[in-house]
């Protein structure tokens, strides 16, 4: 096996771990997948894999970019405080720790609402303003999630164009 061959397979793999930590946070999402991109072009050493890279980036920095734009002008919205954000994002790795495979999930939830029931103190409007925080997280996941698939399957396409050409 030829170095292009192994350093593909490392940078395919980084590239899944990616996609697959924008939806499960502890794992590093967008960022991983730029330095997978970027190391792959500098192993090519071609313009092919500057091409490619320069499109995948694009596509990770865009979902970076809308993933923060559209959760943060629902919480701007909402009037929700990062802290409570903050705080949703500690119980969240607590419960990573405390309950297997949800705890991450079920601590970000518990975080922000016990911080927004402290804000607001009564619990309808805790409620409401944590399932709003929940949804535009949510929301910006999905757009992070779904440019982030568009440049591993630019990478694909880079790598199915090298290797035929070879």
């Amino acid at each position: 096996m030829d170095a292009q061959i192994i350093w593909t397979i490392v940078c395919g793999l980084a590239i899944a771990v990616g996609v697959t930590g924008i939806i499960i946070p502890v794992l590093p999402g967008s960022i991983l997948i730029a330095l997978s991109l970027l190391t792959w072009a500098l192993v090519l050493g071609s313009p092919l894999g500057w091409i490619i890279f320069g499109i995948g980036i694009l596509f990770v920095a865009g979902g970076m970019v809308s993933s923060a734009v559209l959760t943060g002008r629902a919480m701007k919205q909402r009037s929700i405080p990062g802290r409570s954000v903050i705080i949703g994002l500690v119980l969240g790795v607590v419960g990573f720790f405390v309950i297997p495979v949800v705890g991450l999930l079920v601590g970000f939830a518990v975080g922000l609402f016990l911080s927004e029931l402290a804000r607001q103190k009564e619990w309808r409007p805790a409620v409401s303003s944590s399932v709003a925080a929940l949804k535009a997280t949510g929301l910006g996941m999905l757009a992070e999630f779904g440019l982030a698939s568009l440049a591993a399957g630019t990478w694909g396409v880079g790598v199915l164009i090298h290797f035929l050409n070879r």
